[in-house]
């Protein structure tokens, strides 16, 4: 017999899943490798998964859910890379790994996955002390949340 799971019942069991086992029957898509990837002028698609997550929010469409929190994300994430720019010079990893621990979350729940796992591997290292490679995961953060700024302007132009 099939039961209908609930979401709570759904984060529960995938909280229960070993560290490492992905819940997908299908590998997620890895990051780019290299700079040149990341900046590529295409935007990368919002995550289908993602924006369907949003929509089940305002499943009419009449509050405007999916635009108010595109709209918010775009804003966040200008005010985010002012700030990476700024740290190109400073040089603080303390206050680059808080910027990428703020969007690792907010641009997995819009469905901008490279730009998340970017900043969840930056964060891990640089919380972890690992600092050689600053001012590559800064360029690299910059370039793709700039993708994902494209890929957000592309679904709010109406």
């Amino acid at each position: 017999m099939i039961w209908p799971i609930s979401r709570v019942s759904l984060g529960t069991a995938l909280v229960m899943l070993p560290r490492g086992v992905s819940p997908l029957p299908y590998p997620m898509p890895r990051e780019p490798e290299t700079m040149t990837d990341a900046a590529d002028d295409k935007p990368e698609p919002l995550d289908a998964q993602a924006l369907a997550r949003l929509r089940e929010l305002d499943p009419d469409g009449r509050q405007g859910v999916v635009q108010r929190v595109l709209t918010a994300f775009d804003t966040s994430l200008a005010r985010m890379v002012v700030q990476l720019q700024a740290q190109a010079e400073a040089g603080d990893a303390g206050v680059v790994a808080g910027i990428a621990h703020t969007l690792k979350s907010s641009s997995a729940s819009v469905g901008a996955l490279a730009l998340s796992r970017a900043c969840a591997d930056v964060e891990q290292r640089l919380r972890g002390g690992q600092t050689a490679d600053l001012s590559h995961d800064i360029q690299r953060l910059i370039a793709l949340a700039q993708r994902a700024q494209r890929s957000v302007a592309a679904i709010l132009q109406p």
